[in-house]
């Protein structure tokens, strides 16, 4: 078959799912069409992957449409909105079928999963890049913003931090004994699980909010920087998976949690008379949260290790940064 920019988008994209409230047109008009509700805000996010920046060149079709919407849906979390829809340009370098088939089954797997549409986009020809840009709806004045933080407020992290980076180093070594011994790692990498329940749970409960995209130190300054004060950090309390423990020297695993990034879980803050309703909202989700350190006034993050502050250099992702 014979394809171009129309019949594309008719046969991978166009897909029929089931109807969303508050879509009043979608794909096949000069733009959609969104009614949103008098009490609700509108949440928007975007992304850009390109290959070799984002993702490795030989990285599953399944799993970049998997990861490309995951990635967006982590910023709905950390807002604690309600993901409903998104547009997506995708640039690819020619026409074929069988990676097209497969990125979009990626991509309508995470979509059906969380009863979302896709209303929009482009394609062009070009380097592989795919822009995905996402809209979602929280209540009005109920969003989880980054310039809450107060003094004495404990920081927490959902989930554990470094196996995604740990899961990309074993990816590039491209060895097969290793990749099957540390699979769950590689998933972690290319199948992020975005925590929107737990941004749902986390409102009015949360004093501030961010995903962990570009490492821990680094998008925790954010909330500090957004909320002018600074964070004590316990080192001993960061969580860590027993398979990233087990598998690699502290040295490598210490640096991967706190710098390396593509986590995608929540770093967040609460104020200590919030604490029981935190584990209240998020008993019943299954997915550990622990409390890593407290806000306070110096403005700087400082690191301890048993009650000693110790001084690391660390960098979290950077797109400019040279290599």
């Amino acid at each position: 078959m014979l394809y171009n920019e129309f019949k594309i988008i008719k046969q991978f994209f166009n897909k029929k799912q089931k109807k969303t409230k508050n879509l009043i047109k979608g794909i096949g008009d000069d733009s959609a069409l969104i009614n949103i509700p008098s009490k609700y805000n509108l949440a928007i996010s975007t992304d850009t992957l390109v290959e070799g920046v984002h993702f490795l060149k030989n990285i599953k079709p399944q799993d970049l449409g998997y990861k490309v919407l995951a990635v967006n849906l982590s910023d709905m979390a950390a807002m604690g909105a309600v993901p409903k829809w998104i547009t997506i340009a995708i640039t690819i370098p020619k026409i074929n079928s069988y990676w097209l088939k497969n990125f979009t089954k990626g991509l309508f797997l995470l979509l059906n999963k969380y009863n979302m549409k896709l209303i929009g986009g482009d394609t062009t020809k070009g380097n592989l890049s795919i822009n995905i840009s996402i809209y979602g709806m929280v209540p009005k004045n109920n969003a989880l913003l980054r310039n809450g933080a107060n003094k004495g407020d404990l920081i927490y992290v959902t989930g554990t931090l470094g196996d995604s980076a740990a899961g990309l180093f074993l990816l590039k070594q491209n060895n097969k004994k290793k990749y099957k011994k540390n699979k769950e790692l590689i998933k972690r990498h290319l199948n992020p699980i975005p925590r929107i329940e737990h941004g749902l749970a986390l409102r009015n409960i949360a004093s501030s909010a961010i995903d962990i995209s570009d490492g821990l130190i680094k998008d925790l300054s954010h909330i500090l920087k957004s909320s002018k004060c600074g964070a004590n950090v316990y080192l001993e309390s960061l969580p860590i998976s027993k398979m990233l423990r087990n598998n690699f020297k502290e040295k490598k695993w210490l640096n991967w949690a706190l710098s390396a990034g593509e986590d995608y879980e929540i770093c967040f803050t609460v104020p200590k008379k919030n604490k029981t309703k935190l584990d209240i909202a998020l008993y019943n989700l299954k997915v550990p949260y622990t409390c890593i350190g407290k806000i306070n006034k110096s403005c700087k993050i400082k690191l301890f290790y048993k009650k000693k502050e110790i001084y690391i250099k660390y960098k979290g992702f950077d797109h400019f940064q040279k290599k």
